[in-house]
């Protein structure tokens, strides 16, 4: 009897230490910046935060990419928008950037942006969104497409809109961190939204 109760309470502490190393290696991971190409053949953002629209466009008018897709931007936001709240020309940007609206989760930007990669016939592509939600993007996409060369280009900057009363935008908190995390684990279980491509 006492042998089974060991056991029924060690198997709790068993899984919560795997899931404390585990977060631990995300963390280090999420830190991790690799080298940039000198050049992609294209550069893709997720959406979920103003500062990764801003790095990809600069990506792109750096020449590290020819062309740009933002995957998954609400509403009815222009290019010359975003690029008028990136501080830059637009005008240098036309016939290079494609707005994709139809994806909502991370799930649904790989598929969009899978679909956007085989129109395009492009086989390296630097991705950019926030640190945290880097390692979960990468597996989605790689997932989608899995002949392609992925770059990671991570954004390091608050991502969290300001507070109620507070004019700057807010660090990911502790709690941020672990919901990514967790959701990474069903990504990688195979478990994440199975809703199907964008048409």
């Amino acid at each position: 009897m006492r042998r089974r109760t060991r056991w029924l309470l060690g198997v709790p502490a068993a899984l919560a230490a795997a899931y404390g190393l585990g977060f631990a290696w995300f963390l280090r991971l999420t830190h991790d910046i690799p080298p940039l190409p000198a050049r992609a053949d294209a550069i893709v953002v997720l959406t979920g935060g103003p500062e990764r629209i801003e790095a990809g466009l600069h990506l792109l008018l750096d020449g590290h990419g020819a062309k740009l897709l933002i995957s998954g931007l609400g509403g009815g936001a222009t290019l010359a928008e975003l690029a008028r709240r990136a501080g830059i020309d637009p005008a240098p940007l036309a016939g290079k950037v494609e707005l994709g609206r139809k994806a909502t989760t991370t799930h649904t930007n790989a598929m969009e942006t899978a679909q956007w990669v085989r129109q395009q016939g492009i086989q390296t592509l630097i991705v950019v969104t926030a640190s945290y939600h880097m390692p979960r993007a990468l597996l989605e996409l790689g997932r989608a497409m899995p002949d392609i060369v992925l770059t990671a280009a991570p954004v390091f900057a608050p991502s969290i809109p300001p507070a109620a009363g507070q004019g700057h935008p807010r660090a990911p908190s502790w709690r941020l961190w672990v919901e990514e995390y967790t959701k990474w684990l069903v990504a990688s279980l195979r478990l994440s939204s199975q809703r199907p491509a964008p048409a």
